[in-house]
Parts: structure tokens; sequence; C-alpha cells
């Protein structure tokens, strides 16, 4: 009874996952070709634009006096409520009137960073191009938060390229896995935690208490998407002419040397199949972070066409999620 009782509850979660998985791979397919309407955000404000007014609302109002650990756990779980609420709110109506799955479809592939990501690192490439370095470093300002003028060829090229990683893992990866597992409303909580982290999951005076709680979720809730974005990297290594075994040692040898708990995953796995050496030491503002290299055996001068090496292999990879989203579909349809 026991075993029957297991494989009937099995087979509903992957009935659960089908129509999931169907969804979310029109709204890969979406994000990918028409990306993010910058005419719809010119005359409303960005759903992720929203979220961050109201983590700077909740950072006026809280991120004050003593305390600042727990009012930082409070605003988190006023952040989760606000994210999971709204994501119900939009389900409740797909219910009701089935057409309106064109609404959750447009939200997901809005939150899902796929074309923006290609097109922002790829800025950075036509910069050489049309300006030189000087026009690259401005390029390189906008999508990582070093110091431009502190930044050499070889380092703003690593730089487009680790953004371009680390991006594919908590910008493509992880909402899709989120959305996959959890639904809209896990979508929308993991985008919420994500933003906070970016906003006030800082190691420093102001918000090392305060943003404790945001930093630490957003590390757990990266943990699984961070290592499937080095296995989808480094399968799309091995198919754009670069080696999954040499992408997968970096993995497996540097990954967990890296500051963050995700970011060297990704990076790693991206380092490997290029054959390029990544991270490393960093100048943010004033404070040099002296990181270890990932696949320091690999070339360290990198060249502005490794970023267009990155690029092809960032798409591949997102070609990777889209295969494993088509045999989850497949696999929860039989």
């Amino acid at each position: 009874m026991l075993a029957v009782s297991a494989s009937t509850d099995c087979c509903q979660v992957m009935l659960d996952l089908q129509p999931t998985a169907g969804l979310l791979l029109i709204a890969l397919v979406d994000a990918a070709i028409l990306g993010d309407p910058d005419w719809l955000w010119r005359r409303f404000p960005h759903p992720v634009t929203l979220m961050g007014r109201l983590i700077d609302l909740l950072d006026g109002a809280l991120n004050r006096d003593s305390g600042r650990r727990l009012k930082g756990v409070l605003a988190l779980l006023v952040m989760l409520v606000v994210a999971i609420l709204i994501g119900v709110a939009v389900r409740l109506v797909v219910d009701v009137a089935p057409f309106a799955l064109v609404l959750e479809v447009g939200i997901v592939a809005i939150m899902l960073a796929q074309r923006s990501l290609y097109e922002h690192v790829a800025r950075v490439r036509q910069a050489y191009s049309d300006g030189g370095l000087a026009a690259a470093r401005q390029a390189v300002s906008m999508i990582v938060g070093r110091d431009p003028e502190a930044l050499d060829e070889a380092a703003v090229s690593r730089a487009a390229i680790e953004s371009a990683a680390e991006n594919f893992s908590d910008g493509i990866v992880a909402p899709a896995f989120w959305y996959l597992v959890a639904g809209l409303p896990g979508l929308l909580a993991y985008k919420m935690v994500n933003t906070a982290d970016s906003m006030i999951g800082h190691r420093n005076e102001k918000y090392e208490e305060f943003g404790w709680a945001s930093a630490r979720l957003d590390d757990v809730l990266n943990l699984v998407p961070a290592r499937l974005s080095a296995v989808f990297v480094a399968i799309a290594a091995g198919v754009c002419g670069g080696s999954f075994v040499r992408a997968w040692r970096a993995v497996w040898n540097d990954a967990h040397r890296h500051r963050s708990p995700n970011a060297g995953w990704p990076e790693a796995a991206m380092a490997g199949g290029l054959d390029l050496a990544l991270a490393g030491p960093r100048v943010y503002g004033d404070t040099i972070v002296d990181d270890p290299w990932m696949n320091g055996e690999g070339r360290r001068q990198a060249r502005p066409d490794d970023i267009s090496r990155a690029l092809t292999l960032l798409v591949a990879a997102c070609g990777v999620q889209a295969i494993v989203v088509i045999l989850v579909f497949g696999l929860s349809s039989t």
C-alpha cells in the first residue's frame, strides 16, 4: 500500500509539472526572442523596479537604531508575503479565466533575463570596436560594480564574461527553477529576495545587520540553480568546441574556493569552458578583494573576442536549459 501511495504521489507531482513546464518553455522562447519591451517600461514601472521601491521603503522605515538584524528579518518576511500573495492572486485569475495564461507567461518571460543579459554583455564587446578601452570601461560599468578606471583590456573582458556567467545563474536558471518548483509565487518570491540581496545584502556598516537575512536566503535559494548552471555551461562548452571535461574539472577544483557559495560554480564552468582564468583579485571602490582564480591555469589575458566566445557559450547554455525543460514536459506527460 505504501509503495502504491508513493507511486501515486510521484505521478501527481509529475502531472502538476506538465503545465508549468509548458508555460516555462513558452516564456523562455518569448524572453529569448522579444526580451524586455523597453517601450512598455518607458510608460510603466518594471516589476523589479516596484520590488525595489518596496525594499527602499522598508529600508528607510526599519534600518535604523538597534535590533537591525531582527528588523531585517521582518522586512524580508514582508517582502516574501507581498511577492507570494501577488503570485497567488495571478494564479487565481488564471484559474477563473484560462485566457489569462497569457498574463502569467508574460510575467515569467519578464523575469527571465535571457535577451537583456546577452545584450548588456554584447555592448561591452561592441564598445571595444566603437570606442576602444574607454568606451568598453563605460559599458562594463553598467553591469559590474568594479571601478572601471582600474580595469585594463583583460580585466574589462574578464568582468564582462564573469557577469555573463553569474547572471546566467541568478537571472535565468534560478527564476526558471523556482517557477518550475513553486509556480508563480515561487518565482516572484525568488526575484524579490534576489533584488533585496543586490540592494541591501552588502557587507558594510549600513547593511551588515539589516541585509543579513536577505543575503543568507538568497544564498540558500541559489544553491541548486548555481550548480545546475555549472552543468549547463559545461555541457554547452562540449557542444561549442570547448571541453566538457576541462569545464567540469575547473568546477570541481575551484568553485568551492570562491568567496560566494554560488557564484563560483557558473564562473568556474565558464572559465574552464573558455580555457580562461576568471575571478581573481578585483577592485570594488576603495576595496581590493583578493579572490582566488577560477581555472587558474587558463589564460589570464582575456581579449575582446573572448567576450564573443562567452556569448556563444551563454546562448548554448540557454539552449541546454530549454532542452531540460522540454524533457521535464515530456516525462510529465507520459
